[in-house]
C-alpha cells in the first residue's frame, strides 16, 4: 500500500474485499470508484468496513449532496470547509464536482484566498451577495462554531428556514468528514 495523507500509512487499511465491506458497501465501493474513474475509493473501502453504519453515512451524505441548496452553492461550501480544514482528500474529489457545477480555476481560487483577492494571472472573480454570505457563514460556523447574529441575517436574505438548516447540516457534516479522513489518515485516491 501507498502512503497515506501526510506521508503516513492510513491507520485503517482500506480493503475492497466484499466479506469485509458487505454486499451493499462492496457496490457502493465499486461504482464510486467508477464514476470517479479511479482503482479504488479509499474513504469508501474505509469507512465501508463498518458496515450498517456507512451504509447510513452514505445515505445521509448522498442527501446532502441532492438537498435543497443549489449544486452550485454546495460545492461552494464544501471546497471552503476542505480549504479550512486543509482536506486533499476532500479537495481532489470537490474540485473536479466544482468544476462540474461552475466553480472553475479562477472561481475556486477566490473561495480559497476569501476574503482576499487571490493573487494569480486569471480575471478577478466578484462574488455575489449569496456566495458571500454563505462563505461568511462556513468561516464562522467551522472556525467559531457558531454564526454571529450579523451573518446569519445575511444568509437569511438567500436561504429560506429549510435551506438554512441544510446548509448547518452540508458544512457540519464535512467538517466531521474532514477530521475522520485526518484521523484515520485515509489514502489519497489520486496521489500526486
Amino acid at each position: 500500500m501507498s502512503g497515506a495523507q501526510n506521508g503516513h500509512v492510513a491507520r485503517i487499511p482500506s480493503s475492497t474485499k466484499f466479506r469485509r465491506l458487505g454486499p451493499i458497501n462492496w457496490l457502493l465501493a465499486k461504482g464510486a470508484a467508477r464514476k470517479l474513474q479511479t482503482p479504488e475509493m479509499h474513504l469508501f473501502t474505509t469507512l465501508g468496513q463498518r458496515q450498517g453504519l456507512f451504509w447510513a453515512w452514505s445515505l445521509y451524505g448522498g442527501r446532502l449532496l441532492r438537498g435543497r441548496l443549489p449544486r452550485v452553492d454546495t460545492e461552494l461550501v464544501i471546497l471552503r470547509v476542505a480549504h479550512l480544514r486543509s482536506s486533499e482528500y476532500e479537495l481532489q474529489h470537490h474540485r473536479k464536482m466544482g468544476r462540474k457545477f461552475g466553480l472553475d480555476a479562477h472561481m475556486q481560487a477566490t473561495i480559497f484566498a476569501w476574503p482576499d483577492v487571490p493573487d494569480g494571472d486569471g480575471p478577478r472573480v466578484i462574488l455575489s451577495a449569496r456566495q458571500q454570505a454563505l462563505l461568511t457563514a462556513t468561516d464562522e460556523l467551522i472556525k467559531d462554531r457558531s454564526i454571529s447574529e450579523d451573518t446569519w441575517r445575511q444568509l437569511a436574505e438567500h436561504l429560506d428556514r429549510h435551506r438554512l438548516i441544510e446548509f448547518c447540516l452540508l458544512a457540519t457534516q464535512y467538517d466531521g468528514l474532514a477530521a475522520t479522513i485526518s484521523a484515520l489518515n485515509i489514502e489519497l485516491d489520486n496521489p500526486r
